[in-house]
Parts: C-alpha cells; structure tokens; sequence
C-alpha cells in the first residue's frame, strides 16, 4: 500500500515536493490556504543545480521553455561606474550551463504541468490548517512548505526560530521593455537591481529602509543611472508589489521530526526550513533542492531513516546560504559604501 503524504503549501517548494513524491510511489494531498496559488511577477534565477533538481523532478521541459540565460551583469555605482561583474560566467563555465531566469508564473505552470503528468495528486485550495497534529492521524508525512510564517514549523517546531526583519523594504516590479544593462546598483543604504525575465521586459527590484510609498521611492532613484529613473516613472505604481524584508532566525536545529512526539514524521522546504533575504537570488533554488532530496530520500528508504538522510543533506547546506544572504544584505545596505565599494573593486 503506497505511503501517503499531506504538503501543506501550494508555492514552489510544496508543488515540487509534491511532483517529487507522488514520481516516487507516494499517495498525495496538497492544502492551500489561499483560494489560489500566488502567480505575481518576480523573477527567479534558478542556478544550474536547481535546474537539474527540476529535470530530475520532470519538470525540465516546460521550465526551459520559458526561461531565459543571465548574462553579462554588473554590480555599479549610482552614477553608472561599474564595480565588479556578477560571476555568472564563471558558474556557467562550471556547470556547462547558464544560470536561468523564469518568472514565478512561468516557474509554477511548469510544476502544475508536471504534477498534471503525474497524475493522482489531489490539490485542495482554500483549505486552511488549525491542528498539524491531527494531519499525522490520516498521513505518514506531513511536509511544511508553508512559507516563512509555517503553522507547521510553529506546532511541531516551536517558536525560537520565527520570522524577522531585515529593516529594508523591498519594492518589485516588470516593466514592458527591455533594459540595456543589467545587474545591481549599490548605494548609501539602498541598491537597485535589473534582469531579464523574458523578450521585451525587465524585472526589476528596489529596496531602501525609508520609502513608504511610490512617490518617495521614485526621488530615492531620481538620480542614479539610466535605466533606473525611466523604469520607475514608465511603470504603473499599481502593479508594484512592496513588502518588508525578513528571514528565518534562529536557524532551526532539524528540518525534521520523528516519533511518539509527532505520531508519524514532517519535514519543512523551503521559505517554511530557511526562508532568507533574497540578496543571493537562491531562495528558489533551495526549495528546489530541499523538495528533490526529500523525495529521492523518501523514495529508497524507511521513513524515519529517509528523513535523517534528507535533513543531513538539505540543512546545514541551506543555512549556510541563508547566513550568507542576510550577511550580503548588510554588506548591500550599508549607509558608507566607500569600504564596501573598495572591497568589491577588489573581488576578482
């Protein structure tokens, strides 16, 4: 009889669980507690380890067709004077292959898509989650792709490790042409970033701790590099999504839990595990490789021992990018950015 499964989430990190486990013999249940999954713009890089996670998840084929290469990025002053170059050919050198950019939309249609090839799995929207314990009673595995606030991390987990804020506010949007350069901009407490997300436009972000509305954002920028200016003023303040940044401190002990304490086993993925200020643009990435090894774990072993492989695997991994994130965002918002500037300078 085929080991059952509820993923609590329906974003990246639970639909690719979910594709992961059900490709592996596992009968599965997503809940949502939305009354659909969020489809708004943002790019992702996806590096090339998340890409193979994707192909090994069969979700490949879709994901590159609507996925485009980054290249030639550079890190600038807010006068345009270049510091460093992003090292995106040195990783595609590596890998064989180029770091990618998709669009959360286009990212989610191909997970849908695969987990449409898969079939059986049952997707239940709107459908919050009071009681994780009582998920255990009709399941083996409960999984917390819950997001940064996890109703499941919070039950079976505790509450030390919570949600935080990074005292910068983040603004994202896509404007309907394309950017003549690419990359991020550093300045005194507040940086400014442009990449491609697909023929003819640009996704672009901004964070800076004292913007609270379009208007005040707009005159942070006013004077930094072209694009900048033209993309704000040629880009409708509506379709402009603003959040506070935050992060997942202190990191967690275990990305898993087993026993009589739990009366069957949960694991949390992604943004639920390790959510990160997305400085390094992997937080994606890892929901990706925490969903891939989960399932390939649950695929070849026991339960509990499947659970202990993936959290040695996936955990101290993940963390290290999350730390590495939050220290780069530091390193980004610095209100002196002559050291942080001399520094980049020298970066090979």
């Amino acid at each position: 009889m085929a080991k059952s499964a509820v993923v609590v989430g329906a974003g990246v990190a639970g639909l690719a669980t979910a594709l992961g486990l059900r490709r592996a013999g596992w009968k599965v249940t997503v809940l949502e507690r939305r009354p659909e999954t969020e489809r708004y713009g943002a790019a992702f890089g996806i590096h090339p380890t998340a890409q193979a996670a994707l192909e090994r998840l069969g979700a490949g084929e879709h994901f590159h067709a609507g996925a485009v290469p980054y290249r030639g990025a550079r890190i600038r002053k807010p006068d345009g004077t270049v510091l460093a170059s992003l090292p995106l050919e040195r990783i595609e050198r590596k890998a064989g292959r180029p770091e990618l950019l998709v669009s959360r939309a286009r990212l989610l249609d191909a997970l849908f898509e695969a987990l449409d090839r898969a079939g059986d799995v049952a997707l239940e929207f709107g459908t919050g989650v009071s009681d994780v314990r009582a998920l255990l009673d009709g399941h083996d595995l409960v999984v917390g792709a819950d997001g940064i606030g996890s109703a499941v991390r919070r039950e079976c987990f505790g509450e030390r490790s919570r949600q935080r804020r990074a005292g910068t506010v983040a603004w994202i949007g896509i404007a309907d042409f394309e950017s003549p350069v690419h990359g991020e901009t550093w300045g005194a407490g507040r940086f400014f970033g442009l990449t491609p997300i697909e023929p003819g436009r640009t996704n672009w972000y901004a964070a800076a701790a004292e913007a609270t509305d379009p208007g005040e954002l707009r005159e942070l920028f006013a004077g930094w590099h072209d694009p900048i200016p033209h993309i704000l003023s040629r880009t409708d303040p509506d379709t402009w999504l603003r959040y506070e940044m935050r992060h997942l401190h202190p990191a967690l002990p275990s990305f898993v839990a087993t026993g009589d304490r739990t009366r069957g086993g949960v694991a949390l993925v992604g943004d639920a595990a390790h959510a990160m200020t997305p400085n390094l643009g992997q937080g994606a990435c890892t929901a990706l490789l925490d969903a891939e090894a989960l399932a390939r774990a649950c695929a070849t072993a026991d339960l509990p021992a499947a659970l202990r492989a993936y959290d040695r695997e996936r955990r101290r991994a993940a963390q290290r990018v999350a730390f590495g994130s939050r220290t780069l965002h530091r390193f980004m918002a610095t209100r002196r950015p002559g050291l942080r500037n001399s520094l980049v300078r020298m970066l090979p």
